[in-house]
C-alpha cells in the first residue's frame, strides 16, 4: 500500500530547527521531566580526554547483564537513525531486495531502504520473499500497539523499542521469546530526558541465521561509533539509580499527559489513543495555517502529514506551563486566522 505523502519523510524532524529550540516543543518526544540526574552527573565526569575502549567490551557486559542476554549479541550504535542506515545496507548487502514499513512510521525507515535501493511495502501481509520488517512498539507517531506479525517469514525483523521506557499505558505485545526472535533497538536518550547525546545500540536475535547479517553490520561500523559521553549515558541508564529516577518520571508524565489530552480536546480537537508520553490528535484548524504564529510564541507541534497522517499534529507531553502556552497560542492564532 502506498500513501501519498506531500512532503519527503527524511525532510521533517521535531525539535530545534533553523530558529534553535522552541520554547514550549511538543514535536519531540523525549522525557520532559528530565534530565535524568544520575545521567547528567555521568556525563560532567566522563573523561574526553581519551577515546573509548574500541571495543566497547565493559559497556557491550553491562548493557548484557541488563537485558539478561550475551553479550556478543549486544551492537552499540551512534544513535538509532545510524543503526537503521547500517541494518538498512547490511541487508541490501546481503541480497535482500525488500523492507516492510508499518503504515504509519518514523521516517528514516523510508529513507535508509531508499537510499540502498530496497523496495518498500507498507503492509502486514507477507509476501514470500526475504525482507527487512520494521515494527515500534509503543509505534510512532500513534504510540500504539505494533504487534511484530509473521515473524517466521522474513529473514529478518527489526523492533524499535525507542518508546518502551516511556510508556505510560498498556502492555508490550510481544513476550521475551518473541523479543529473542528479533533485533531490538534502544535509544534510552529519549527516555533520560537527554536526546541531544547521540548513542544507541541494538540486541541481535538469539538465532545463527542473524549470523551473517550481524557480521556485515559490523563490518560496516565506523571506529569509536559513539563517544566517552555516549558510552556514559548507556552505561548509567541500565543503573539502579536513573533506572529509579525513571519509574518515578512516568508518574509524573501520566498527569501531565491527562492534564494535556483534556486541554487539547477543551480546543475542539480529536485526540487518539496512546500508550506512550504522546499522543496524536486531529486538529479543528489545519496546524500548517497556524504554524508560523506558534513558532513566534515559542510554541512548536509536530505535523503528521509526512506520517500519513494529515490533519493530524504528534504532541509530546510537557508540563502545565507549556500546555497552558499552547492553548493561549493556539486559541489567539486561529482567532486571527479568522480574521
Amino acid at each position: 500500500m502506498t500513501l501519498d505523502r506531500t512532503t519527503p519523510t527524511h525532510a521533517l524532524h521535531g525539535g530545534p530547527d533553523e530558529a534553535g529550540a522552541a520554547r514550549h516543543d511538543f514535536s519531540t518526544n523525549g522525557n520532559a521531566a528530565g534530565p535524568c540526574p544520575a545521567v547528567l552527573a555521568a556525563l560532567r565526569a566522563a573523561d574526553a580526554a581519551h577515546y573509548p575502549d574500541p571495543a566497547y567490551t565493559s559497556l557491550r557486559r553491562t548493557l548484557a547483564v541488563f537485558h539478561g542476554v550475551a553479550a556478543e549479541r549486544v551492537v552499540i550504535a551512534a544513535s538509532a537513525s545510524e543503526f537503521i542506515h547500517r541494518i538498512s545496507a547490511a541487508w541490501a548487502q546481503g541480497g535482500g531486495l525488500e523492507a516492510c514499513l508499518p503504515l504509519h512510521s518514523y521516517g528514516d525507515y523510508e529513507r535508509a531502504a531508499s537510499a540502498w535501493g530496497l523496495q518498500v511495502l507498507r503492509t502486514a501481509e507477507p509476501r514470500g520473499k526475504p525482507a527487512l520488517r520494521w515494527c515500534c512498539e509503543p509505534s510512532s507517531p500513534l504510540g500504539q500497539a505494533d504487534l511484530v506479525p509473521h515473524m517466521d517469514t522474513v529473514d529478518a525483523c527489526v523492533l524499535d523499542m525507542a518508546y518502551e521506557p516511556l510508556r505510560l499505558e498498556g502492555r508490550a505485545s510481544f513476550d521475551a521469546a518473541q523479543r529473542d526472535r528479533v533485533w531490538q533497538l534502544w535509544t534510552p536518550n529519549k527516555a533520560m530526558g537527554l536526546t541531544g547525546v547521540r548513542a544507541a545500540y541494538a540486541i541481535a536475535p538469539e538465532k545463527d541465521q542473524a549470523a551473517a547479517l550481524n557480521q556485515r553490520i559490523e563490518q560496516l561500523s565506523p571506529s569509536w561509533p559513539i563517544g566517552v559521553h555516549g558510552v556514559a549515558l548507556l552505561e548509567t541508564w541500565v543503573g539502579d539509580e536513573a533506572q529509579a529516577w525513571l519509574a518515578q518520571s512516568l508518574n509524573t508524565l501520566r498527569a501531565w499527559k491527562a492534564r494535556q489530552r483534556t486541554l487539547c480536546e477543551s480546543l475542539g480537537w480529536e485526540c487518539l489513543p496512546s500508550d506512550a508520553n504522546f499522543f496524536c490528535a486531529r486538529t479543528d484548524v489545519p496546524y500548517p495555517k497556524l504554524a508560523s504564529a506558534l513558532r513566534a510564541e515559542g510554541v512548536k507541534l509536530r505535523d503528521c502529514a509526512s506520517f500519513g497522517l494529515p490533519g493530524h499534529v504528534r504532541l509530546g507531553v510537557l508540563p502545565p506551563q507549556s500546555q497552558q502556552a499552547l492553548k493561549e497560542a493556539w486559541t489567539r492564532a486561529a482567532e486571527a486566522a479568522e480574521h
